[in-house]
């Protein structure tokens, strides 16, 4: 199988490589899928680069990227063999492991190959696993937000913009933020009782307690929680919950305990790579539901051969808008 891979950290164009590997045969519990995309996530970059938190080589090399979708191909001992040609998304691929979907095929526990609707397309498929789950679980990952009031903050990004819509469909009223050189992408999403903020022109806290007539908003899906702890403070109601799924502010935050102790307040500081397997199963299927009646809109891509791996991940490097996939060639 055709397989790009890095033996070492460093710059994509100095470490990227496409090689041939053994395809693998599906041992109990597992499936064997043919990828037709592999998505590129800021995190498999950074990993790539040796920019994450503990990052080490702890393989001779190492296939990148979590995120893929394609055609189951064959199955293991144990695993339904009416799945073999079913359509699939898949997640963690690279988590913990050797070899991601940046490759012909993957080899993964069949749990992570999850059916995917026939109307969405493998390309939007492939973005699915971290940006669409991760959304998924910082709005409602821990229970109904109907009613709520819910602040996304870095709505123009993949993350958010899941988020705004997930929101909506769970029955929250939406307040985003977004530079007014993206808001086209996010005012289709944001309509109605909804609002979108300028957080480069206008004062965020502020405009909040004016949307919400001095109450704040109960949940915040966070896409830069250092950065935005001063205006969480100051717009998160009693009782609320704030969940951060990023954060490029200084490290550690200026966090004021007391602050979030006496008021009830929340801080989940969420990775979706260990989100637990009941709310995984509760996510997918919600996903799921969505999905099948094209509910979800999804962000524009650029795919590449996988042969220009190292191109598609200097795009993600320059914060290219968008979702940015590696195609077998």
């Amino acid at each position: 199988m055709k397989a790009a891979l890095y033996r070492r950290f460093g710059p994509a164009e100095a470490v990227l490589e496409v090689v041939d590997l053994p395809t693998p045969d599906p041992g109990p519990g597992e499936v064997l899928v043919e990828v037709h995309a592999s998505a590129v996530n800021p995190s498999d970059v950074k990993l790539r680069a040796g920019l994450r938190p503990g990052a080490e080589m702890s393989y001779d090399y190492v296939v990148p990227h979590s995120d893929g979708a394609g055609v189951v191909a064959a199955v293991g001992t144990g695993v339904d063999p009416a799945r073999v040609g079913q359509r699939v998304w898949l997640w963690n691929g690279q988590w913990q492991r050797q070899h991601g979907t940046a490759a012909s095929h993957i080899l993964l526990p069949a749990e992570q190959a999850v059916a995917l609707p026939d109307p969405v397309s493998v390309e939007h498929g492939a973005m699915l696993g971290i940006p669409a789950m991760t959304a998924w679980a910082a709005v409602m990952g821990d229970g109904p937000v109907g009613g709520q009031t819910v602040l996304v903050t870095g709505a123009a990004g993949r993350v958010g913009r899941y988020a705004v819509q997930m929101a909506r469909l769970a029955g929250a009223r939406v307040i985003a933020t977004v530079s007014a050189a993206k808001a086209a992408g996010v005012s289709s999403l944001v309509a109605g009782p909804h609002e979108i903020i300028d957080y480069r022109t206008e004062d965020v806290a502020a405009r909040v307690m004016e949307i919400t007539r001095g109450q704040g908003v109960a949940r915040i899906v966070d896409v830069d929680f250092a950065a935005n702890l001063a205006v969480t403070q100051a717009v998160l109601a009693p009782g609320g919950t704030v969940v951060g799924y990023a954060s490029s502010g200084p490290h550690p935050a200026p966090l004021a305990f007391t602050t979030f102790m006496f008021r009830n307040q929340r801080i989940w500081t969420l990775i979706v790579y260990l989100l637990d397997p009941i709310r995984r199963r509760l996510g997918e299927a919600q996903l799921t539901t969505w999905l099948s009646q094209g509910l979800i809109e999804h962000d524009a891509t650029m795919s590449l051969p996988l042969s220009r791996i190292a191109e598609a991940h200097t795009a993600v490097e320059a914060s290219r808008p968008g979702g940015v996939l590696v195609t077998p060639d």
